[in-house]
């Protein structure tokens, strides 16, 4: 039994040591909600560049420098094999493919995917939903006007009373038995009475009305008579229920919701905006593949060609003919699957952006304009992470949610104390009139009134109910508490993990074109060995497919890359700064 008792109670103490705890440590609450307001009315967008060390360095000049550092310069003349990678930083990776459909930019399809995202639209009505909770919680102190009327007839048959004795001055009457019989009557009755009841923030409750009543009973011993009075009533909670900050919680909780809504169709938002810019880059990068699909298979064509021509010259045995149609029926299929994944990626973006074509019709391949954007920066890992602390929105939802329960165990420890209420009432009565015209004539000078004042105290006998709640509250609060030391972790190791990632794809870059540049060399100069009989077409086409390989592999690093920087700037609570997202 002792247990059962302290149990309970050491929770408590636990819960209320760990709630000053995390006072002492954690920002003030109105803090918190303002920080909350403010980032709410910030526009998205994180440009990289203020958290660089020092001046990005693009990606032709790390090129050099890497070549410098190995004391190996590579100076190759590619050709059009490497033409579409020569400069990707400042050129445009895409070759003029025929039957291309509309060039779209990544603010373009950053506009379409906040207009027409259908997940993004269902996030946007959860505002307006608590919203319109907050109102209602708002309405709770509404005044009430109230009136009320009734009409009544009575028609009595007489009945046998009672027996009394009677006390009375006069001696003849005074100490005499007697027996009450009601007789028949007839009674008719109305009643009004109009109002108005003014809850009050504190708990309590005025009342103001003025009843107006009619008695008739007709017979030989008829009646009519007129009675109205004012009266005012006040009800006060002193324990359960009173004060303001009690009383106004359920209003400060639903402001935190609305607050807290409107953070996670942000958040929604941000989330919407990055798949869709990673889709975009997924787009770009399979257009460069079947870019380079679409190279390999004409310079396969053209060494079928060529082949065909020397065996005709009687330079080249004709067993390189079947090795040349090989090669370009490996490329054919090579580049059926690129065009199938430039499909894919392209219904992915539309699917984001509720660009899907009507059944039966078909759409030209959106055109990515937008180009890489390859600088490479040291960033500053303390300014980043302090700042995705800050402005990361799942922390800042979670502050919002721990204001509110600290409201709601605050009203909570209100509720188990006993109900202790205390209920004045005044009235200002008017004399009996026999005719509507004289009633009220004596409600003004105090001449007859009524009142009364009363306490009212109420307690359950265990309160076990009310404990519960109120130890449930606190657990949950320490479980929230816990939650945002896990997210505040989380949102670290997102900000270390997105810039090792980004160092290493920009690593992945710089490899990836050293080998195809060495690639290309290669291809050319078995190439030049094949027409001096030196190599077969199988070891030219090997070649060509390291060359095909490598500028994939290139194309792979660089939207890597691109989504990389976007993981970074996710992580720190926004999107990458191409453009201002006004989400208002």
């Amino acid at each position: 039994m002792k247990r059962g008792v302290q149990i309970p109670v050491l929770t408590r103490l636990f819960g209320l040591a760990s709630m000053l705890l995390a006072t002492v440590v954690g920002a003030d609450e109105s803090l918190s909600d303002s920080r909350a307001r403010q980032r709410l009315q910030n526009t998205e967008g994180r440009g990289l560049e203020p958290y660089a060390k020092g001046k990005g360095v693009p990606l032709h000049d790390a090129v050099k420098q890497q070549q410098q550092q190995r004391n190996k310069p590579v100076v190759i003349d590619l050709k059009s094999a490497l033409q579409p990678f020569d400069s990707p930083e400042t050129a445009n990776m895409l070759s003029n493919a025929p039957k291309q459909g509309p060039q779209l930019s990544i603010a373009d399809v950053r506009q379409k995917a906040l207009q027409n995202n259908l997940n993004l639209q269902v996030a946007k009505i959860d505002p307006t939903i608590a919203a319109q909770s907050l109102r209602e919680e708002q309405a709770k102190f509404d005044q009430v006007i109230f009136a009320y009327a009734k009409y009544g007839q009575k028609d009595l048959p007489a009945m046998a009373g009672d027996k009394v004795i009677l006390k009375s001055d006069n001696p003849a009457l005074d100490s005499e038995l007697v027996k009450l019989n009601p007789a028949a009557q007839n009674k008719e009755f109305w009643e009004l009475e109009t109002g108005i009841k003014v809850p009050l923030r504190t708990g309590g409750s005025v009342t103001l009305s003025a009843p107006l009543e009619n008695y008739q009973s007709k017979g030989s011993l008829a009646s009519d008579q007129y009675r109205s009075a004012l009266r005012f009533s006040f009800s006060q909670p002193l324990l359960r229920n009173a004060g303001r900050q009690v009383n106004e919680a359920s209003i400060r909780i639903a402001a935190l919701d609305q607050d807290s809504a409107q953070l996670r169709t942000r958040l929604q938002s941000i989330r919407i905006v990055t798949m869709v810019d990673k889709a975009y880059w997924d787009l770009y990068e399979a257009w460069a593949a079947l870019d380079v699909r679409r190279n390999q298979y004409e310079y396969a064509s053209q060494n079928l060609a060529m082949v065909k021509r020397r065996v005709q010259e009687g330079l080249t045995a004709a067993i390189e003919v079947n090795r040349a149609e090989i090669g370009v029926a490996d490329r054919m299929e090579a580049l059926i699957i690129a065009e199938t994944n430039l499909k894919l990626a392209q219904r992915q973006l539309q699917f984001l952006l509720n660009e899907l074509p009507e059944q039966g019709m078909t759409s030209l391949p959106w055109v990515p304009s937008t180009t890489p954007n390859l600088v490479k920066f040291e960033f500053d890992r303390e300014k980043l992470l302090k700042d995705a602390l800050d402005s990361r929105i799942e922390l800042l939802d979670q502050e919002l949610k721990l204001s509110a329960d600290q409201l709601q165990i605050d009203y909570l420890q209100n509720q188990t104390l006993p109900m202790f209420t205390l209920d004045y009432q005044y009235g200002a009565l008017s004399s009996s009139a026999n005719r509507a015209g004289n009633i009220g004539q004596d409600l003004l000078n105090g001449q007859y009134n009524d009142w009364s004042v009363g306490l009212k105290f109420e307690m359950p006998v265990s309160n076990e109910a009310r404990k519960a709640k109120l130890d449930k509250a606190i657990a949950q609060r320490m479980q929230r508490l816990t939650n945002k030391t896990l997210q505040a972790l989380t949102v670290k190791r997102e900000i270390h993990d997105a810039l090792d990632k980004l160092e290493q794809n920009w690593q992945r870059i710089l490899a990836a074109r050293q080998q195809v540049m060495i690639a290309g060399y290669n291809y050319e100069a078995e190439l030049k060995q094949f027409n001096e009989g030196l190599r077969t077409m199988t070891e030219v086409l090997e070649t060509l497919t390291r060359l095909g390989e490598a500028q994939i592999k290139e194309i792979r690093a660089i939207n890597d890359y691109q989504i990389a920087l976007i993981d970074l700037t996710f992580a720190t609570g926004t999107v990458l700064g191409y453009t201002q997202i006004s989400m208002q």
